[in-house]
């Protein structure tokens, strides 16, 4: 938890401010997953953050949810082209890519539980996406494509 805690310090995810009385809070959890060698011994523990989405009002909390995904049948068949002409082939992988997208609204999240102090009336207003928020993906595919173009990728 310690870890996840200063991933989202360093990328500048949260400021902490006292709750306006205009806006609600939104709550977050730990979710738990171990984490497996192909061999099936244990790689490492893994704590993320998560934003109860599901308590967020649309129009208030967020706008447009909606993010281009890629089928999975597009994919196999740019693999098939790509395996028959000989090209090569590269893959990548964003960590903690969700987090990576900015918001556009405003949203308070709760502290994270194991993280708050007794009488601490401040509270988290986030500036990037967590996971488990309704607009999460999009502010990723926003981000993702803005860094693209800007690459002189089309």
């Amino acid at each position: 938890m310690a870890t996840e805690i200063k991933a989202l310090e360093k990328n500048n995810t949260w400021d902490l401010v006292p709750l306006p009385s205009s806006h609600k809070l939104i709550g977050c959890k730990w979710v738990f997953k171990v984490k497996y060698h192909s061999y099936d011994s244990i790689e490492r523990y893994k704590a993320r953050l998560v934003e109860k989405g599901y308590n967020q009002i649309e129009d208030l909390d967020y706008h447009d949810t909606f993010a281009l995904v890629a089928k999975l049948v597009t994919v196999r068949l740019l693999l098939s082209i790509a395996a028959v002409k000989g090209w090569d082939i590269q893959q990548f992988d964003v960590h903690n890519a969700f987090l990576k997208g900015d918001l556009n609204e405003t949203v308070y999240m709760t502290l994270p539980p194991g993280f708050s102090k007794q009488g601490e009336q401040q509270v988290c207003k986030l500036n990037k996406s967590l996971y488990g928020l309704k607009q999460a993906s999009r502010q990723w595919f926003a981000k993702f494509s803005t860094t693209l173009t800007t690459s002189s990728f089309t």
